[in-house]
């Protein structure tokens, strides 16, 4: 199978960041939201200057006024933009035209999710599927039936959208969820320990994930 892309995101310092950059990942996550992993422009910028990487960059957004998401993402030129909370389709309409990023929508598992993905198929770039759990946006570390999996897949490629799956994901859960073909992966505390990313748990996942893609054509 092709490699899924993938997504690290909550980096929170500049160790993170260092970590990150020298990863397989193809996007960094960076929270501008109420998170224990939020923070601010200003650090990322810092840690841009300091450290090269050629990874995309990658904003999540809270219910965000969408002014000050296109002004962020404009001084970090951002790649992507996520709204992780209650925008509207028509919000992300609204921000197209302010900003050169993609922009994603992260939605929550359950009845109702496909049709959200039509509803936003005009005005994003692509999805973020994630667990549904009361009180929390993500970082949940809790995953939900990856048997859907197939069905986001399928909706996102026919629209041409990219698909992360996101909640759950660790070096121990990893070869579960690539069973289910992703397009992408999107993960946090599957690679953190106390708190911060750890090098050998991000080693172990791109490993076993490489050696599955490897051997499943």
């Amino acid at each position: 199978m092709k490699k899924p892309e993938l997504k690290y995101c909550g980096i929170r310092s500049k160790r993170d960041y260092e970590l990150a950059a020298a990863s397989e990942a193809d996007y960094l996550g960076f929270i501008f939201a109420a998170s224990k992993r939020r923070v601010t422009p200003d650090e990322i910028r810092k840690w841009k200057e300091q450290v090269r990487t050629d990874k995309k960059h990658v904003g999540v957004f809270v219910n965000e006024t969408i002014e000050n998401i296109a002004q962020i993402a404009s001084d970090l030129a951002l790649d992507a933009i996520q709204l992780h909370g209650d925008e509207s389709p028509e919000d992300a309409r609204r921000l197209r035209p302010l900003v050169r990023s993609e922009i994603w929508k992260a939605l929550h598992h359950g009845e109702g999710t496909l049709r959200q993905m039509t509803q936003f198929a005009p005005a994003v770039d692509g999805y973020v599927i994630d667990s549904s759990v009361k009180g929390m946006r993500g970082g949940t570390g809790i995953a939900f039936s990856w048997a859907r999996v197939p069905l986001y897949r399928k909706q996102a490629q026919n629209a041409n959208k990219r698909c992360f799956i996101a909640g759950g994901v660790n070096p121990g859960t990893i070869t579960g969820l690539l069973r289910s073909r992703p397009c992408g992966i999107d993960l946090a505390s599957g690679i953190e320990k106390n708190g911060q990313k750890d090098q050998t748990l991000i080693r172990l996942l791109e490993e076993r994930m490489n050696h599955y893609v490897s051997i499943s054509k």
